[in-house]
């Protein structure tokens, strides 16, 4: 079975339009959490989101794209960290190979301009410039036609752990031999669509989330893209490698829509699936990278799931608390700020946590430090149980 390597990264989020601007506001401690410049939407007066500060229109000339009216918000913020991953990666002459692969995901996809769909959907006046973009998969096919990308090509749906699963799904098709390269990741722009919908559920703040205190009162919503370059042993030989993905497990809660079980069954046999791939004990990994939603379920059954499978939970944290939930971008946004604490031997502070949840007994990570890293988990839970573990380790 081939190994599989990191060796391109490339991200855009509230909180910086590249890796590095992002790797500082990590160090410093600096939340995109605020209120929305471009969002359009009665909510935007009431609510903090982690929007990428940037307009449509700024987005398409940073990315030097012009005339592309039909581009989303989604395929924009989709293109420019691709762009940064494969950059990275040094791959831009191998996209055309039948060996080179693409998975992505995305929950609102082409619905991000929800009036417009609406419009269109209904038949209301001229069609807008959207009217052929609606497609969950629409920023996958567009990236696809425009670098010409020669393997296999899917987009992946999976609610909170879509991205997470797409690096589950690239690293297998490199494990089996059936591509070299995979570029994976997941972009999701902040929509109506989507902020109306967990507005009915009653689970956002009204106020920058803080994951896993014991007063958190709901998640803060955000945007963003992420891709990691993902490569087999053999097609990486001679170019610098920023970890192996050494373990990754998935597993289905099957409990409720919306909410994990008290005994988060899920979450635990995600861990405990990708710990036993790497032929890890519990006790070598030493970052977390936690889901760390800010609601009240998640936080408290994640706990529930880390005493489970931890003797002593590990340093862990909760990124959501820089860049807001960026839905279907958070599993790979969230495995590129854990490869960050891995490469850089660095903990980065769980914002705003001040009453740690008391009954569990653990804390997040509180402030910022240095610890030697070897072994770093990410967490990924989506709506209708979906659970996906990750586990990177330093190149040996």
């Amino acid at each position: 079975m081939h190994k599989v390597f990191v060796t391109g990264m490339g991200a855009i989020s509230s909180i910086g339009s590249t890796i590095d601007e992002q790797l500082t506001a990590l160090r410093q401690g600096q939340c995109g959490i605020k209120k929305a410049r471009f969002f359009e939407s009665r909510y935007a007066e009431t609510l903090l989101f982690g929007e990428v500060p940037f307009s449509d229109e700024e987005l398409l000339e940073l990315n030097g794209v012009t005339n592309q009216n039909e581009f989303t918000r989604t395929t924009i913020l989709a293109l420019h960290a691709f762009k940064e991953a494969i950059g990275q990666a040094g791959i831009a002459d191998l996209l055309k190979s039948d060996r080179t692969a693409f998975i992505s995901s995305s929950t609102v996809g082409g619905m991000c301009y929800t009036d417009e769909l609406y419009s269109d959907a209904n038949l209301k006046g001229t069609p807008s410039n959207y009217v052929k973009a609606y497609e969950g998969s629409d920023h996958t096919v567009r990236i696809t036609k425009m670098f010409e990308i020669g393997g296999i090509i899917d987009t992946i749906n999976t609610a909170c752990s879509s991205s997470a699963n797409a690096i589950y799904l690239g690293a297998r098709l490199i494990q089996s031999g059936r591509a070299d390269r995979v570029i994976v990741g997941g972009s999701d722009s902040i929509a109506k669509y989507t902020v109306n919908g967990f507005n009915a559920l009653m689970i956002l703040s009204d106020r920058a989330c803080k994951p896993f205190d014991e007063n958190r009162n709901g998640l803060s919503l955000g945007e963003g893209a992420a891709y990691l370059v993902l490569e087999s042993e053999s097609a990486c030989l001679n170019k610098p490698r920023i970890a192996e993905l050494t373990g990754f497990g998935n597993s289905n809660d099957a409990f409720h829509p919306s909410t994990t079980s008290d005994t988060a069954i899920g979450p635990v046999l995600a861990m405990e699936y990708a710990l036993k791939m790497t032929g890890l004990k519990p006790e070598l990994i030493d970052y977390i990278n936690a889901h760390g939603t800010g609601t009240i379920n998640n936080d408290i059954t994640e706990t529930v799931a880390l005493n489970t499978v931890f003797s002593k939970v590990p340093p862990y944290n909760s990124t959501k608390s820089y860049t807001g939930h960026t839905l279907a971008a958070a599993g790979s946004l969230e495995a590129i700020f854990a490869l960050l604490s891995l490469r850089y031997n660095e903990l980065y502070p769980s914002l705003r946590c001040e009453t740690p949840i008391r009954e569990q007994g653990s804390k997040p990570i509180s402030a910022f430090s240095k610890k030697e890293l070897q072994h770093v988990m990410s967490n990924s839970f989506g709506f209708g149980g979906n659970c996906t573990s990750l586990i990177f380790s330093k190149c040996s």
